[in-house]
């Protein structure tokens, strides 16, 4: 894999599942559930400095979401410093 083409391996959030009801109020954006034991195994083993980052995307093939693993990393150019 291509350090410049990271983004395009998707690794899917095994144990989450985010659903969209049609007939919900305008304020819910849609449901994730969660089956726990395959979800804590794959945020221990995909977690950097204990956070994990997770994107909700929509399917190009069928327009349905499903969540995947955001491993977009800063590079040195993406950091900002500040002086104070």
């Amino acid at each position: 894999m291509d350090k410049n083409n990271k983004q395009d391996e998707k690794i899917f959030a095994d144990g989450f599942s985010f659903k969209r009801r049609d007939d919900a109020p305008d304020f819910v954006v849609g449901e994730i559930s969660v089956k726990v034991d395959n979800a804590v195994k794959f945020l221990q083993s995909n977690q950097k400095n204990g956070w994990v980052n997770l994107k909700v995307n929509t399917a190009k093939s069928t327009g349905k979401p499903y969540i995947e693993l955001d491993t977009w990393e800063p590079t040195k150019k993406d950091k900002v410093e500040l002086d104070f």
